[in-house]
């Protein structure tokens, strides 16, 4: 009896995880535009939580140092001060270039890189587990704005048209 040993197929590829990702933060990025422009920063429904625009930095903020740490191996602390500005075009211009830089360069992540444990800000994780708290970090985010969005009286977006 002659056995086979077989490599099981990835349960997704990196091209599909990228445009898994990329699908949240199209979403997220609508959510970012329904605000209307005089509540996106002050607005909160259960204060102290922040405004989601605030949140919305921050999204961008972890995502940025997670897309340099897979590429560089350097993974830094955010400086949480930076990127906390009130123009919604701005914020809306930074995300659509960590957008393009995620198209861009998320390819030239080395496969093997995911697997590796890396020093975080906040502990220990291997790069997979990096990039998928990146990913639920946003959705959680996300989850807020929805909550804001309806203590407005707006319906958010489906969240299911990524």
């Amino acid at each position: 009896m002659t056995h086979t040993i077989t490599t099981p197929a990835p349960i997704v590829t990196p091209e599909g995880f990228l445009t898994h990702w990329q699908g949240h933060r199209r979403l997220t990025r609508r959510v970012i535009e329904a605000f209307p422009e005089d509540q996106l920063f002050t607005f909160t429904a259960a204060p102290p939580m922040r405004p989601f625009g605030t949140l919305a930095w921050e999204i961008h903020q972890v995502s940025e140092l997670t897309l340099d740490g897979l590429l560089t191996g350097t993974w830094t602390e955010p400086d949480w001060r930076r990127g906390t500005g009130t123009d919604r075009a701005e914020l809306l211009a930074e995300w659509d270039a960590l957008s393009a830089r995620l198209e861009e360069n998320f390819a030239a992540v080395d496969p093997a890189f995911f697997g590796q444990q890396h020093t975080l800000p906040w502990g220990q994780m291997s790069g997979w587990a990096a990039t998928i708290y990146t990913i639920d970090n946003e959705i959680h985010h996300r989850g807020q704005g929805y909550v804001y969005l309806r203590a407005l009286g707006i319906e958010p977006p489906a969240f299911y048209e990524r």
